[in-house]
């Protein structure tokens, strides 16, 4: 285990290709694992709000090719780490209503959902859970729903339920659970044509200032758009809201470049938990992370877009630039621009580079 410090001159991530590592982005090096284990002793929040996100970050690392720079970076972000709460009285299947949305019970929800993962199937637990936690997916700023879709993906993976992943998806899950909070009721705007358009009408909260919470406190009414009933066609509306999301921050992510991420990543890690999941709980999915993204579009998104410069760079090539620049955001960004694709997007996942504050000089 390579825990040495980075020191000044950059994390030296390593390319796809590196030994150890499958290019179909299935980790091979157990590194993954380690990271998870060690991460597991500390908290989803600090400064008693502030998300954790290195296990998101890690997974993308690990996932793209760059596990042999995990730790490194961990070692980079431990001083943003804090222990977890302590508990203060067992979830149980009786008294979970009282608990959800509990931020004070962070720890209490985990060791519940660590119970039901070692008795349970883990696809069981989320299925029975996934529609309880989706009206409140904006909760602690769409972090947990993000959390809780990496650890999905690295369980869907080949060779991927190992213990330390379950334990994950109990630490996403519970974090979900505590900062459970829905959206004030919305009424609904004249239907858009799709994604991208939808984004476009998306109103602004009338004041841009302040937390989130604050913020999402002021929204009244969305474009009507992603109402569908059929599985597949809610799946692919759910991509095409990734897209669009990737797309704007191309033009749009200097409004708030760290929160504007979100407006896609919650949704994509939707996406990613589309296939662990019922094909009934599809169509709500997609209604929940149209809500998601277009609250933090509402409470982000600037007066007028800025031009961007379209890239010639490898898939490869951007990511190897997220994770040089080392911010946990961007990284994550990128991570969800490769999955959509295209000239627009790696120009998106490189303006993220761009804007938001490199970790790493």
């Amino acid at each position: 285990m390579d825990t040495t410090g980075i020191g000044t001159t950059g994390i030296g991530t390593p390319g796809i290709g590196t030994p150890g590592i499958d290019t179909t982005g299935v980790d091979t090096t157990g590194i993954l694992d380690e990271a998870l284990e060690r991460l597991h002793t500390t908290g989803p929040e600090r400064n008693g709000w502030l998300t954790n996100h290195a296990p998101m970050a890690v997974e993308a690392l690990a996932r793209h090719g760059h596990s042999a720079a995990v730790h490194r970076w961990l070692d980079a972000y431990a001083r943003k780490l804090e222990d977890a709460p302590a508990p203060s009285a067992p979830v149980t299947a009786g008294t979970w209503r009282e608990a959800l949305g509990d931020p004070a019970r962070i720890t209490d929800w985990t060791r519940y959902f660590g119970r039901e993962l070692a008795d349970r199937p883990w696809r069981d637990v989320l299925a029975e859970w996934w529609p309880r936690l989706l009206p409140g997916i904006a909760g602690g700023a769409t972090h947990p729903v993000i959390r809780t879709g990496h650890a999905v993906r690295t369980l869907l993976a080949p060779g991927g339920e190992t213990a330390p992943r379950r334990a994950e998806l109990a630490h996403a899950l519970g974090y979900w659970a505590a900062r459970h909070q829905p959206l004030p009721p919305l009424g609904a705007l004249a239907p858009a044509p799709d994604a991208a358009a939808a984004l476009a009408a998306v109103p602004p909260v009338p004041e841009q200032e302040g937390g989130i919470r604050e913020r999402l406190a002021q929204l009244t009414a969305f474009p009507a758009w992603g109402a569908e009933t059929e599985p597949e066609t809610a799946r692919e509306r759910l991509a095409e809201l990734v897209t669009a999301a990737v797309h704007r921050y191309a033009t749009h992510g200097h409004g708030e470049p760290i929160m504007l991420v979100h407006a896609a990543t919650a949704p994509n890690a939707v996406l990613r938990a589309l296939p662990a999941l019922p094909r009934a709980l599809w169509a709500p999915s997609l209604a929940a992370a149209w809500a998601a993204s277009a609250a933090v579009t509402a409470a982000y998104t600037p007066r007028e877009p800025a031009p961007y410069k379209p890239v010639a760079l490898t898939s490869e090539e951007v990511f190897a630039r997220a994770a040089a620049h080392g911010d946990d955001h961007t990284i994550k960004f990128a991570d969800t621009a490769l999955d959509v694709g295209g000239p627009l997007a790696l120009a998106a996942a490189v303006r993220a580079v761009e804007l938001n504050p490199p970790v790493f000089g």
